[in-house]
């Protein structure tokens, strides 16, 4: 399961200023929750979720008090690695643990993942005032 426990924060050095940090995560991975599905379902069952989806996390806020610490947010994502989730649930999922963690005035995250069945899916998930 994701581990927002993993989550640190640091002081914001520009409380009083709206600011916007954006961050790209190119290498999450989660795993298909339906991964008895695909045709190849008997090389699957050895897996415990299914088939590993891989895509890119977007990451964009104002920060208010606090901002996120990086090398903490790359160990949360990488906590999904093992988890079988949804897209639509795991682009929200990252929002709430990290809106949660340093409560930006506003964030948006973005899942843009790769091809699967030969759909791309870019999923958009946002908190506050954004653009």
């Amino acid at each position: 399961m994701p581990r927002p426990d993993l989550l640190e924060t640091f002081d914001n050095p520009y409380p009083g200023r709206d600011y916007e940090i954006q961050m790209e995560c190119p290498e999450f991975t989660s795993l298909c929750p339906l991964g008895g599905v695909e045709s190849d379902a008997e090389e699957l069952k050895q897996l415990q979720g299914g088939a590993p989806d891989f895509g890119t996390i977007y990451i964009t806020y104002v920060p208010g008090a606090k901002c996120l610490e990086l090398k903490s947010l790359k160990l949360y994502l990488w906590s999904f690695r093992n988890d079988g989730i949804f897209y639509e649930r795991a682009v929200n999922r990252i929002l709430d643990d990290l809106a949660g963690a340093c409560s930006p005035r506003s964030m948006e995250v973005v899942g843009d993942f790769n091809l699967r069945g030969g759909i791309k899916s870019i999923i958009t998930a946002r908190v506050g005032e954004t653009r």
